[in-house]
């Protein structure tokens, strides 16, 4: 890339970081309180769609009461990795009940994410930590929930919500209360450059 065309978008990015410095602030913590669940199927077929619903619904099964007592992001991710083993198992076995041969792959990972709503809340472009779960070629639609706080997981306590890990600006930004959402298209912009410029 050229010198001026780097200038350029570096102009750009400074502008919006001094623009939106509060919002991204506060938008750039959110990850580091936050685990998601993020499965993808083996391709967009009305069938392995529906073969990555049956793996979701074994995965937050065998996930119940996972996350019981867990008060922190770190704690969370070393009990999900703990249990890896037994949630690809538990995947393994239900893609076979389903009659498919799919080799599937499940790991602790940290990638990036767009803006995605969720229920009630919008969690913003970033990069997160995440269990992946990939089915066969991983080429069909995803599926994702949160799983710290364990939103998406069956618990036998009372079920923990963002308000327990996020302060309250965090949360404003999240459930849409501080008037951030016309925010968020400019926020996925600046991460999509500023992460080309980490590549490159």
């Amino acid at each position: 890339m050229k010198l001026f065309e780097k200038s350029l978008c570096l102009a750009l990015i400074l502008t919006v970081l001094f623009s939106f410095t509060g919002f991204a602030a506060g938008c750039e913590d959110i990850p580091n309180h936050v685990l998601r669940l993020h499965i993808l199927a083996n391709s967009d077929s009305a069938e392995d769609q529906a073969l990555k619903l049956k793996v979701r619904d074994r995965i937050l099964v065998e996930s119940a009461g996972l996350l019981d007592n867990i008060k922190n992001k770190t704690d969370a991710q070393n009990a999900i990795k703990a249990a890896i083993p037994r949630l690809k198992t538990a995947a393994e076995d239900e893609i076979k009940k389903q009659g498919y041969h799919y080799p599937v792959n499940v790991e602790m990972t940290h990638m990036y994410f767009t803006t995605r709503e969720y229920t009630t809340v919008t969690l913003p472009a970033g990069d997160y930590d995440s269990l992946r779960v990939t089915i066969g070629s991983a080429a069909g639609h995803n599926w994702w929930c949160v799983i710290f706080p364990p939103m998406c997981l069956p618990a036998a306590e009372e079920p923990k919500e963002l308000s327990d890990v996020l302060n309250a600006k965090q949360l404003q930004i999240v459930e849409g209360t501080g008037g951030f959402e016309y925010k968020f298209k400019t926020l996925e912009w600046y991460e999509q450059i500023k992460n080309y410029f980490e590549k490159h």
